[in-house]
């Protein structure tokens, strides 16, 4: 009975995500509207920095438990998810694969390979201290003040006519409506964060009735649990063909947790990890996945199908080959 119960939390799970990510997509469409930003950044700010407090969340727990492995693990699963399975289901769905020629996003997308790449080099001591974290840190935060620093990269200008012209400064000026927005954002995001929850504890049931160690199931099980609600929300993206988005969460879903999470956590309570022989396989295909992601974002502006294929491929490459030598 309780295995039958994990299975239907499961099954639930994957429906509420669905739904979720459908209310996210429309709301966050129409606040970058409201706001006149990039869907680059709105999806960047809102829904990474959303998604990722359950990486800040888990990684606190974990090194007060003093299982900082946990922590490390989810990092680095996920950001190997966000930068194959879920740009390249994305970049399969989305009609024209996914389009990156806007200089805002081949400059992020420096800072994506730098962030996904620079926690594996502090950390080759197999210890985080509070200089590391400093690191990581000012690296955020250089990101930030980039970002904002001129107009052109964050502003978008929409240029509607007629009723629709009318609207969008009705919008402008009903702080009620604006509000309204952010509302179904927080509840899109509970729901996503809930759903991703119930298939990270069924997944850890499943695990543990399979004798898994506790790298191998943060790496490949919560990894994937806390990556499902930007995966998720890239292929609804994708099929709406609303590829700034997808970006703009999967870039920020990797430079967050990497750089101000594990910043955060280095800063507050530096960690040593004894043995850090189950990361080799997933600190090698991350590196591989953030320079095959760079590459091909900066050749031809965009991620074809053809490539979304290979960092799908890749992927799959990455779970046999971690099952294999765990």
């Amino acid at each position: 009975m309780v295995t039958f119960g994990y299975i239907a939390i499961f099954l639930i799970s994957c429906t509420v995500l669905h739904f979720a990510s459908q209310i996210l997509v429309k709301n966050l469409t129409e606040i970058g509207r409201i706001l006149e930003w990039k869907e680059f950044v709105v999806s960047f700010f809102i829904m990474a920095f959303a998604g990722s407090l359950p990486n800040l969340f888990l990684a606190i727990v974990s090194i007060l438990n003093k299982t900082p492995e946990i922590s490390l693990g989810d990092v680095v699963g996920g950001n190997v998810i966000d930068l194959t399975l879920a740009i390249g289901l994305a970049a399969i769905i989305a009609p024209k694969g996914i389009v990156a020629k806007s200089r805002t996003v081949q400059t992020s997308s420096i800072f994506t390979l730098i962030a996904a790449i620079a926690p594996l080099l502090l950390l080759i001591d197999g210890s985080l201290s509070r200089g590391d974290g400093l690191i990581m840190l000012v690296l955020f935060f250089a990101y930030i003040y980039w970002l904002f620093s001129k107009e052109e990269r964050f502003k978008k200008i929409y240029d509607d006519n007629g009723e629709e012209q009318k609207d969008k400064l009705t919008i402008k000026n009903d702080w009620k409506i604006f509000l309204k927005k952010i509302g179904f954002i927080l509840l899109g995001l509970i729901l996503l964060l809930s759903a991703a929850e119930g298939i990270i504890q069924s997944s850890l049931f499943f695990s543990q009735k399979l004798g898994t160690s506790i790298a191998l199931i943060s790496i490949l099980i919560i990894g994937l649990g806390n990556a499902l609600p930007e995966t998720y929300f890239a292929i609804s993206s994708a099929k709406k063909d609303e590829t700034w988005l997808i970006l703009g969460d999967l870039m920020g879903a990797v430079v967050i947790p990497s750089s101000l999470v594990l910043g955060i956590v280095g800063l507050a309570s530096p960690f040593f990890i004894d043995d850090f022989s189950p990361f080799v396989i997933s600190r090698l295909f991350l590196i591989i996945s953030s320079v095959f992601f760079f590459i091909f974002v900066r050749t031809n502006q965009k991620v074809t199908k053809r490539e979304g294929i290979i960092l799908l491929s890749f992927y799959v490459f990455f779970v046999i080959t971690q099952l294999i030598f765990q």
